[in-house]
């Protein structure tokens, strides 16, 4: 569902500030997949899926997204591909607009806009539905203001919007590092939930360590812009941090344990 090909990139090339973010970074995704990211500061996880999302252009290398070769697409383009969580629970909603008119909004994403009745009663009978698997009671709150909410709701909401129309790929980026430790475990669980469901490949990035291990079937961990570690099945399941840090410092050559890797 999603393969990088030997990507590279580089920030303000032949300058005193040139940063080389990839170097010759390969993934490769299963449909279905749910992998997490982890590294320090600088690592080049932010970088990859900005990479994807066709933020900012490669500068060598493919990337593909569900059989199809989208290295050339603008950022427009890809998101038909793709949803997407940022860190910022006040990114991915509107807050002057209800709940169900959010969920429209991301319901109709792509299709031609007609002259019918905004919502109808199926529909928010479906929005209700899927809301549950929040487990937050938004359910029952389809008209509320979305500026009402709690972040760790509005979060959660963004999530449900981003998944709303089966994506072929989504991407979390640190979507709970805003969250205090009892919502974001909360997300984490609907987000749990949500992936099994309708089998998302999907790619998250985080900084704790735990939520790595625990959350997902992969992990990789990135070092100097690649992939320095890459586990899954039952070698993932029996994973401690402690083991963690030690592939880390195997793979790298580094016996670092500092604080860009540690922040959790």
């Amino acid at each position: 569902m999603l393969e990088i090909k030997n990507v590279y990139k580089t920030f303000n090339a032949g300058t005193v500030n040139e940063k080389t973010a990839l170097q010759n970074l390969c993934l490769h995704l299963n449909p279905g997949e749910f992998c997490t990211v982890i590294g320090g500061n600088g690592a080049g996880k932010s970088t990859m899926l900005n990479a994807v999302a066709g933020v900012w252009p490669v500068d060598e290398g493919q990337i593909i997204i569900g059989g199809e070769d989208v290295t050339k697409l603008p950022e427009y383009k890809r998101a038909a591909y793709l949803g997407r969580v940022f860190q910022d629970p006040m990114m991915g909603t509107a807050p002057t607009m209800q709940i169900e008119e959010n969920l429209a909004l991301a319901a109709r994403r792509g299709k031609s806009r007609t002259l019918r009745a905004s919502i109808t009663r199926a529909e928010r009978e479906e929005y209700a539905e899927r809301l549950k698997i929040l487990d937050l009671g938004l359910e029952d709150r389809l008209t509320s203001k979305v500026g009402l909410l709690s972040g760790g709701q509005r979060q959660a909401l963004t999530l449900l919007m981003a998944t709303l129309k089966q994506p072929k790929l989504l991407l979390l980026d640190e979507h709970t590092a805003a969250l205090d430790p009892k919502t974001a475990a909360k997300v984490l669980d609907a987000t749990d939930r949500i992936v099994e469901k309708d089998r998302l490949t999907t790619l998250m990035i985080t900084h704790n360590m735990r939520d790595a291990i625990a959350h997902g079937d992969r992990l990789i961990m990135m070092y100097n812009g690649h992939i320095v570690v890459d586990v899954s099945g039952e070698e993932k399941k029996r994973l401690t941090v402690e083991q963690l840090l030690a592939l880390f410092s195997q793979a790298s050559g580094s016996d670092e344990a500092d604080d860009k890797l540690l922040l959790s």
